[in-house]
């Protein structure tokens, strides 16, 4: 019986130089099968799974791109200069400078368009006296556009050496140093929208026929009861209150062919002549 291998004091196996015994080394690798080992089945499980995650991604996806759009669109519009106000354009303006209108409007140059609230600053060039209304628009990129309506002046009203005009409301928005042409003049104490002798004259004034405004010269009022119309040639018509002013208007047109140098219809029932 041939011997076995030999032995060490520590009962490993040891070859014939008595050194320890070597088996073979094993070396593992990671091989990836290709796609032919992958079941079809499995293949079409896996891409409808990538499908699924895409879909479900896709309008998150969409979302995050629209609200980055719109954060850039609203800092450029809203944040940065790049469509900041550069121009003040001023339109129907006649009674009022552009540079008094633009005062008025107080808006900063550069301010970002977007961000200029147009109603204050509509209600601010409507605070100057001439000014009636005024209506302001944005016209992209840079600039605001003013359209202003100014007041219509119906009567002047002497004040010291100079004269106020008046509009239909009685507000006064113009001084001038001599009297306008074509506005009747209004013998007023204190004008203005709040005072009665004001508004009576100017409701006396609404009614003239045209006849009558050809001749006028000035409306008096010396009381609320005590208004008389003064005419080209000198005479005088003693109008009395505003009431019934259409009437009173109607009979003094159609006695302005009588001699006489004063007409009184401030009871257009009964006329009077002297």
């Amino acid at each position: 019986m041939s011997p076995g291998p030999a032995r060490g004091r520590t009962g490993r196996a040891t070859g014939a130089d008595g050194g320890p015994r070597r088996g073979p080394v094993r070396r593992w690798q990671l091989v990836r099968a290709g796609s032919d080992a992958v079941p079809p089945s499995t293949r079409r499980f896996m891409a409808r799974a990538r499908q699924r995650r895409m879909r479900a991604a896709l309008p998150w996806a969409v979302l995050a791109g629209v609200l980055v759009l719109v954060a850039l669109v609203a800092w450029t519009v809203l944040g940065s200069g790049l469509f900041g106000v550069r121009e003040v354009r001023v339109e129907g303006a006649r009674l009022v400078t552009p540079v008094e209108v633009r005062d008025a409007a107080a808006v900063p140059d550069g301010v970002p368009l977007a961000r200029v609230d147009l109603a204050a600053t509509a209600r601010r060039i409507g605070a100057l006296p001439p000014v009636q209304r005024a209506t302001v628009r944005r016209d992209w990129p840079d600039t605001l556009v003013v359209t202003v309506v100014e007041r219509t002046g119906v009567a002047a009203v002497p004040r010291d050496d100079r004269f106020v005009v008046l509009d239909a409301s009685g507000v006064v928005f113009r001084e001038l140093p001599r009297a306008p042409q074509g506005l009747p003049l209004v013998r007023l104490a204190t004008p203005g929208p709040d005072d009665p002798g004001t508004r009576a004259a100017l409701q006396v004034l609404a009614v003239l026929t045209p006849q009558l405004r050809a001749v006028l010269v000035e409306v008096g009022v010396e009381g609320l009861a005590r208004i008389g119309l003064r005419l080209r040639d000198g005479r005088t018509v003693v109008w009395g209150d505003a009431t019934r002013s259409e009437d009173k208007a109607r009979v003094a047109t159609a006695l302005l062919g009588r001699k006489a140098d004063t007409i009184d219809v401030s009871a257009p029932d009964v006329v009077t002549f002297r």
